[in-house]
């Protein structure tokens, strides 16, 4: 009798487990999904050995430095808008000390392939009309307006007091993998440095990200980049024809021109050093034709927009050493 009772006792046992292990069980409660904020903001500064845009100087081969301030909102997680304001320290032939930029756009991305479409404002205050010394070292050629702010340049350049523009602008990157990415870039100004020439430029580009573990476990990481862009423009205004050696009625049409840069960069968390090499084919008389360089010299760079004959080293070749750092609110500040 004993024995079958235990026999049943286990049997129920046996029985009862298999039963629980059919029962359906209650699924665990997933943890919410984090709320998704739209926005955000980028930051960031640099001090840099030259201000070099589109193989050209802006602060006459001198350090500059430069910040940015950008918030951002993302429509989807892969669209956003945006708007900004930078600002670079320069050297005009007018005076201006600074750029100060204002612009925004928007910014689609269609699965490798990334698109940048907007408007950008450049805008340099504190500037004064520049007018040339005339032919026997008088000052004033009749060009500024008279003024006790009016500054005279003994190279024979003029600058308008105001030199402020805007361009529309398209980017296309396209990332192939991990290392490799492409990109094509195009800008326009129907008034370009408010010189009544419109301009042109448009660039490809190409970049190779190191792998992560080029440094070892260091966190350093290493890419290299260039760019070869091109540089259209169309007549300048009467204001810019107008000098001590020369008269062009209709205006200066400056010289269109190819540039280029390719360099190293560093990262390290939010910092880069990047270490570049810029140059153009534009000699020294077109160049200081379209720059009204402050500090043009000489007398035998004759060209057909510069027949004066002075020079400028602006459009030179240059190397560029910057320093800088980037964050932004959502990444750094959390």
């Amino acid at each position: 009798m004993k024995k079958v009772t235990l026999l049943a006792t286990a049997l129920a046992m046996v029985t009862g487990s298999a039963f629980a292990a059919d029962m359906p069980v209650k699924a665990l409660k997933a943890p919410p999904a984090p709320a998704f904020d739209p926005w955000d903001i980028a930051f960031g500064g640099a001090i840099m050995s030259d201000y070099i845009f589109r193989g050209v100087t802006q602060s006459n081969h001198q350090p500059s430095v430069a910040a940015y301030f950008e918030p951002r909102y993302n429509v989807t997680k892969d669209l956003q808008l945006y708007a900004g304001v930078s600002a670079e320290s320069i050297s005009f032939a007018n005076r201006a000390a600074a750029e100060v930029d204002v612009y925004g756009g928007i910014r689609p991305t269609f699965g490798a392939f990334a698109f940048d479409v907007g408007i950008w404002g450049y805008l340099y205050p504190g500037g004064s009309c520049a007018d040339n010394v005339a032919p026997g070292g008088i000052p004033g050629g009749n060009v500024c307006p008279v003024s006790t702010t009016t500054i005279f340049l003994a190279d024979g350049n003029v600058m308008k007091k105001d030199v402020s523009f805007f361009e529309v602008y398209g980017k296309m990157n396209y990332t192939i993998n991990d290392n490799w990415a492409v990109g094509v870039n195009e800008y326009y100004s129907p008034n370009f440095l408010n010189s009544g020439a419109w301009g042109n430029y448009a660039s490809l580009t190409a970049k190779w990200t190191a792998p992560s573990t080029v440094f070892g476990a260091s966190g350093v990481g290493m890419y290299v980049s260039g760019e070869f862009g091109r540089q259209w423009f169309g007549t300048s205004d009467a204001f810019y024809g107008t000098g001590p050696l020369t008269v062009f009625a209709n205006g200066i049409p400056y010289k269109d021109y190819n540039t280029w840069n390719v360099g190293v960069g560093f990262t390290y968390k939010v910092f880069t050093l990047d270490l570049r090499y810029s140059g153009t084919d534009l000699n020294k008389g077109d160049c200081n034709a379209f720059t009204s360089a402050f500090n043009a010299t000489g007398t035998t760079n004759v060209t057909p927009i510069n027949p004066g004959g002075a020079g400028s080293n602006w459009c030179g070749s240059a190397g560029i050493a910057k320093l800088s750092f980037d964050l932004t609110a959502m990444t750094n500040l959390k």
